[in-house]
């Protein structure tokens, strides 16, 4: 929105008081993007229901969008957290479906201003988009957990498609987020039905990534990911 946004290099580091400033804009900018929409928050009045200045609000977040990242970070920290008891698991189904349900667990607050948000951050040219450089932090910690998922699961993904597994099973996650934004069922039970389902196939997916006949495939998903991913994404 024309003047809402002011230059900043990211949002500055903060101990004691600043922390708890920055915690309740954070917070306060949440409630909004909840009962207002995306669209409609301002910084302005972000920081108005905050009780802070315009000023202030810019000092801790440099725009909307830094609070979006920060929102990402938060998520990421609550996604891994929750998903702890499922990785205790050695079984690479059990880990999957008890991290992907952990992640709607984790979300399931901001249901009612997803349907919104969606708008903004699937262009391409949006900063809030999971695949913009913005994103880059959050992106490549949601990576890392479907990595931790395969690495301590009794499976053993192998041939050249072992290496992208994580990256394409966040890529599978990104496509339920999608599902779920857009499932009016009560508690988003179609897409807790959906994650149940899939997790099994993924998991017998992941077991036939060793057999020599789908390396070429393999290999051609590899090349296509390659290309596509964006350029901060671990290889």
């Amino acid at each position: 929105m024309p003047g809402d946004a002011a230059s900043s290099d990211g949002p500055r580091p903060v101990s004691g008081k600043g922390a708890a400033t920055r915690a309740v804009i954070l917070e306060t900018a949440l409630a909004s993007f909840r009962d207002r929409g995306y669209d409609r928050t301002t910084m302005r009045q972000v920081a108005e229901a905050a009780g802070v200045s315009l000023g202030n609000a810019y000092y801790y977040f440099g725009s909307k969008e830094e609070l979006v990242q920060e929102f990402y970070a938060a998520i990421q920290v609550g996604h891994r957290h929750r998903a702890a008891d499922a990785l205790r698991s050695r079984d690479l189904v059990d880990r999957l479906r008890g991290v992907l349900h952990a992640g709607i667990d984790e979300m399931a607050p901001y249901h009612s201003f997803a349907g919104s948000f969606i708008k903004v951050a699937i262009s391409p040219a949006s900063a809030s988009s999971p695949f913009s450089p913005e994103s880059a932090v959050a992106r490549q910690a949601a990576i890392g957990l479907f990595r931790e998922v395969l690495a301590g699961s009794d499976a053993r993904p192998g041939g050249p498609l072992a290496r992208d597994l994580p990256e394409l099973l966040w890529l599978a996650y990104l496509g339920i987020t999608l599902f779920w934004v857009h499932d009016t069922s009560p508690d988003q039970a179609r897409t807790r039905r959906l994650v149940d389902t899939a997790a099994p196939l993924v998991g017998r997916l992941v077991t036939l990534s060793r057999l020599p006949v789908l390396r070429a495939a393999a290999a051609d998903v590899h090349t296509l990911l390659t290309a596509l991913r964006p350029r901060d994404a671990h290889r």
